[in-house]
């Protein structure tokens, strides 16, 4: 039986792909506790259409 508890999973989106002319789009999948963190995530993750380090922000 599956462990009941306040992790949930998110998507991470880059933001800073939008602004560009660069097609596709750079997303990460992960969890957090929304207890701990009830905010929002912002992470720096490589992206790699670009080809560097962006932050990539919590969606949805």
């Amino acid at each position: 039986m599956a462990k009941k508890g306040s992790r949930v999973q998110i998507i991470l989106e880059c933001t800073e792909q939008k602004t560009t002319d660069v097609p596709g789009t750079s997303r990460y999948i992960s969890t957090k506790n929304k207890k701990n963190t009830p905010e929002r995530l912002e992470l720096k993750k490589y992206n790699p259409n670009l080809k560097k380090y962006t932050i990539h922000k919590e969606i949805k």
